[in-house]
C-alpha cells in the first residue's frame, strides 16, 4: 500500500512541479517575452536534463518503497542528471551518444537501471519489463531470430545512446511532453481542483437528468469531458463514478450496467477533443502536424462513439423502463451556470487560442491563468495556501508519472532506432500480411489491443506508431487515420474482458460482478470496435476530403449505429421492444452494412456505400416484416 506523503514531501513535490512549470513557460517566453531560468540553458538537451531532474527522480518519493532505498535513489538520479546537464555541450561536440568517456558510460548505465525501476513504480511491472527487454535489444540482437535481428551494440554503446542521443529517452515522446503536454496537464488538474468536475456534472444533470435513463446519459457527458482532461480512464472512473454510478442505480439501472456505462464514458473521454489526454500531443509531434489537426480529425469519430453510447442507453432505458431523476434531485440550470460560468469561459478561451489563433503551445497556460484568477471570485472553490499546495502536488504527481512513462517508452524507441529494427519490422509485417490491407488492419487491431493490456495507452500507441503505422501507411492509407486507428484499439483493453481495467474499477463502485460489468461495458461500447475501421477506410470521416463526403459518411454512420444499438438492446424508438433474436440480429447486421464504408482497396474506386445502403436496408426491411408477422401470429 502506498503511504500518504508527509507534509514535507507534499511541499517538496509542489515546489518541484512549480519550478518545472516555470521552466517550461520560460522556454516559451511567456514572461513578458523574457527568459530567466532558460537563459542558463545553452542547448536543447540541457532543458531536457533539467526538466527530467525536476520530475523523474521524485517518483521514488511519491511511489515509495523504503526510505533508505528511496532517498538515495532520488538523490543519485538528480546528481547524475546534474552532471549530464553541466557536460551537455561537451557531449554534443564530442558525440557522446556513440563514444562517451568511461565515467559518463557508468553514469548512463546507472541511470538506465534507475529509470526502469522508476517506470516499475509509476506504471507497474508489465511496462517496466517490456521496456527493459526492448532496451537491451541492441546488446542481444545478434543472437535473436530473423525479425528481431539487427545491428549489434555493446552495453556501453547502448547506454550512451539511450542517455545522450535525442532518439531514445529524449526522443519524440519526451519532446512532445516538454513542449506541449505539460501545459494541458496543468489545465486539466486545475480545472478539477477548482471544482470544474462538479460543475460539468451538475450541468449534465440539469440538461439530461429528466430524460429516461437520465443519470446514465449524464455519466456519458460528464465522464467524457473529465476523461478528456485527465487522460486516465481508471482515475476518471474512480472520481466521476462515485457520483454517477449511485445515481444510475437509483434510477433503476442494473449495477453491472451502471458500471459498464461509466467505464465506456471514461474510456471515450481520452478520445474526445479538445484535450484528448497526453497521447494526442505525442501523435501531433510524431506526425509533425499541428495539434488542432489531430483534434479536428478525432472530433467526428468521438462524436459517433458518444452518440452510440447515448443511443444504447436510450434503447436500454426504453426496454427496461428506466426513468429519469425526480425534479427535486436535478440542479437548477440557471443556478449551475451562474455559479460556474467561468469554467465555460476558460474552455472557450482555450478553444479560441487553439482553433482560431493556433497557439497550441501557450493556449493552456493562458486558459489556466484565466481560470485561476476567475476562480478566486468563487466563494465555494477559492484557493487558499493549503489548497494551492494540494493543487501543485497533484500537478507534480501527474507530471512525474507522465515523464517517467514517456522516458521509459523512449528506451523502446531508442533500441529500435539503434538496431535499425524499426524499418525491418515494418517489412516483416508487410511480408506476413502479403500486402493484404484487411489482414494488416486485423493484425494491427489485435496487436494494439494486446499491447494496451500490458502498457499504458500512450506507451502502446508510441510503440506501434514506430513499428506498425509505417506498414499501414505504405499501403496508401492516410497517416493520421492510421495513428488514430492504433490509438482507438489500444484503448479497447479498458472495456474488454478478461482485462477491462476501467470496467473492473467501475464494478468496485457499483458493487457488481467485475466480469459481468466488463461484458456489459463491451456490449455498450461495441461500436468503438467498428469506428476505427470506418475512418481508416474512408478518410472523409476524419475530415480529410470534401465536406459533402464527410456529411454523407457521418449520416450513414449515425443511421447504421442507431440500427446496431436497437438490435443489441432489443428496443427501437417508435416500435418498442424487439424480442426475437433473429430480428435483432438482422437489424444489427443491416446497421453494420450501412455504417461501414465500401472497401475502396477491394473495388479500386472512391468510397461509396450504395451497395451497403441497399443491402443494409434490405436486411432491416426483412427484419421488420418478420417482426410484424410474429406479432400478428402471436
Amino acid at each position: 500500500m502506498t503511504r500518504m506523503p508527509a507534509p514535507f514531501i507534499r511541499g517538496l513535490v509542489a515546489v518541484l512541479a512549480l519550478l518545472a512549470l516555470i521552466l517550461a513557460m520560460d522556454t516559451l517566453r511567456l514572461f513578458a517575452g523574457q527568459q530567466w531560468l532558460s537563459s542558463l540553458i545553452g542547448i536543447e538537451t540541457q532543458y531536457f536534463y533539467a526538466l527530467l531532474a525536476l520530475l523523474a527522480p521524485w517518483v521514488f518519493i511519491t511511489f515509495p518503497s523504503k526510505p533508505w532505498i528511496d532517498w538515495p535513489l532520488a538523490l543519485a538520479f538528480v546528481a547524475i542528471l546534474l552532471g549530464f546537464f553541466i557536460t551537455a555541450e561537451q557531449a554534443l561536440d564530442e558525440a557522446w551518444e556513440f563514444a562517451a568517456p568511461p565515467l559518463a558510460v557508468s553514469a548512463s548505465l546507472a541511470l538506465w537501471l534507475m529509470l526502469l525501476e522508476a517506470l516499475r513504480r509509476a506504471a507497474g511491472w508489465p511496462l517496466s519489463l517490456i521496456a527493459g527487454a526492448f532496451s537491451v535489444l541492441p546488446v542481444v540482437t545478434e543472437f535473436m531470430p530473423g525479425p528481431l535481428s539487427g545491428l549489434p551494440s555493446s552495453w556501453d554503446e547502448t547506454a550512451s545512446y539511450h542517455l545522450f542521443s535525442i532518439e531514445s529517452v529524449f526522443g519524440l515522446p519526451f519532446r512532445a511532453f516538454a513542449d506541449l503536454v505539460i501545459g494541458f496537464v496543468v489545465f486539466g488538474v486545475v480545472l478539477q481542483h477548482t471544482g470544474g468536475g462538479q460543475f460539468f456534472l451538475n450541468l449534465a444533470f440539469a440538461i439530461l437528468g429528466k430524460q429516461r435513463g437520465g443519470p446514465a446519459k449524464v455519466a456519458i457527458v460528464s465522464s467524457g469531458l473529465m476523461g478528456s482532461m485527465s487522460g486516465s480512464v481508471v482515475t476518471n472512473v474512480l472520481t466521476t463514478g462515485q457520483l454517477t454510478i449511485p445515481a444510475m442505480r437509483k434510477s433503476g439501472m442494473a449495477p453491472h450496467v451502471a458500471g459498464g456505462v461509466e467505464a465506456c464514458a471514461s474510456t471515450g473521454g481520452v478520445l474526445l477533443p479538445p484535450i484528448m489526454g497526453s497521447t494526442a500531443f505525442v501523435m501531433a509531434t510524431l506526425l509533425d502536424i499541428a495539434y488542432i489537426d489531430v483534434a479536428a480529425a478525432a472530433a467526428l469519430p468521438a462524436f459517433l462513439y458518444f452518440a452510440s453510447l447515448y443511443l444504447q442507453i436510450d434503447a436500454y432505458a426504453g426496454r427496461e423502463g428506466v426513468v429519469g431523476l425526480a425534479a427535486e434531485d436535478i440542479p437548477s440550470l440557471s443556478k449551475t451556470i451562474a455559479e460556474g460560468w467561468f469554467y465555460l469561459g476558460a474552455f472557450a478561451l482555450l478553444i479560441f487560442l487553439l482553433i482560431f489563433l493556433q497557439q497550441e503551445s501557450i493556449a493552456p497556460y493562458y486558459a489556466t491563468a484565466a481560470l485561476l484568477v476567475l476562480n478566486q471570485f468563487s466563494p465555494q472553490h477559492r484557493l487558499d495556501v493549503s489548497g494551492a499546495v494540494d493543487l501543485m502536488y497533484s500537478v507534480g504527481k501527474l507530471l512525474i508519472e507522465l515523464v517517467v512513462v514517456l522516458a521509459g517508452v523512449g528506451l523502446i524507441v531508442g533500441s529500435l532506432s539503434l538496431t535499425g529494427l524499426s524499418g525491418t519490422l515494418v517489412n516483416d509485417l508487410l511480408s506476413m500480411a502479403d500486402n493484404d490491407i484487411g489482414l494488416l488492419l486485423f493484425m494491427g487491431a489485435v496487436t494494439s489491443f494486446v499491447l494496451g493490456i500490458g502498457m499504458t495507452v500512450t506507451a502502446a500507441y508510441i510503440f506501434l506508431a514506430v513499428v506498425l503505422a509505417p506498414a499501414l501507411v505504405s499501403q496508401n492509407l492516410d497517416p493520421l487515420s492510421v495513428h488514430l486507428f492504433i490509438l482507438y484499439w489500444a484503448m479497447l483493453s479498458y472495456i474488454t474482458p478478461p482485462v477491462a481495467l476501467g470496467a473492473y474499477a467501475a464494478a468496485s463502485i457499483a458493487e457488481a460482478n467485475p466480469l459481468q460489468t466488463g461484458f456489459a461495458a463491451m456490449r455498450l461500447g461495441s461500436v468503438i470496435y467498428i469506428i476505427p475501421f470506418i475512418f481508416v477506410l474512408d478518410v472523409a470521416f476524419i475530415l480529410q476530403g470534401p465536406w459533402y463526403a464527410s456529411v454523407q459518411v457521418v449520416a450513414e454512420a449515425i443511421l447504421g449505429v442507431w440500427l446496431i444499438c436497437a438490435g443489441l438492446q432489443g428496443y427501437m424508438a417508435g416500435l418498442g421492444r424487439l424480442d426475437s433474436g433473429l430480428v435483432r440480429g438482422l437489424i444489427s447486421l443491416g446497421g453494420l452494412a450501412v455504417a461501414m464504408p465500401q472497401l475502396n482497396w477491394v473495388l479500386a474506386q472512391p468510397p461509396s456505400n450504395i451497395a451497403g445502403l441497399v443491402f443494409g436496408s434490405g436486411l432491416v426491411c426483412v427484419a421488420l416484416l418478420l417482426r410484424r408477422y410474429q406479432t400478428v401470429a402471436a
